[in-house]
């Protein structure tokens, strides 16, 4: 099964989520303050999923580690939620790069 964009309402903004084939979250959107935004938002994750340069690959303060999806204006797009380890963390950006370009979006607003 391919990867999917679920777009929906937080209270007053709008978000989205990457799902992998597997239904899991691998990508989670900033929030928008339009739907328009969020759609762009997602056209951006397809537009730079593919491009290694695009993800910022972070430590937390805990040593969790993490990334993050940035656009060509250096805005971030989307963050993971925390690996236990570099690599898995890898295996994530894997993952979008995989998912991301192709992903159908489910429109739940």
């Amino acid at each position: 099964m391919s990867g999917y964009f679920v777009l929906k309402r937080s209270g007053a903004h709008f978000m989205f989520n990457l799902h992998a084939g597997n239904h899991e979250v691998i990508l989670t959107s900033e929030q928008y303050t339009t739907k328009a935004s969020a759609e762009g938002g997602i056209a951006a994750v397809q537009k730079y999923a593919a491009d290694d340069e695009r993800y910022h690959r972070k430590t937390a303060k805990d040593g969790s580690h993490y990334f993050a999806l940035v656009a060509a204006n250096h805005e971030s797009v989307g963050r993971s939620e925390m690996y236990s380890s570099a690599q898995a963390r890898d295996k994530g950006i894997e993952s979008v790069k995989a998912n991301g370009p192709k992903a159908q979006i489910k429109d739940q607003t």
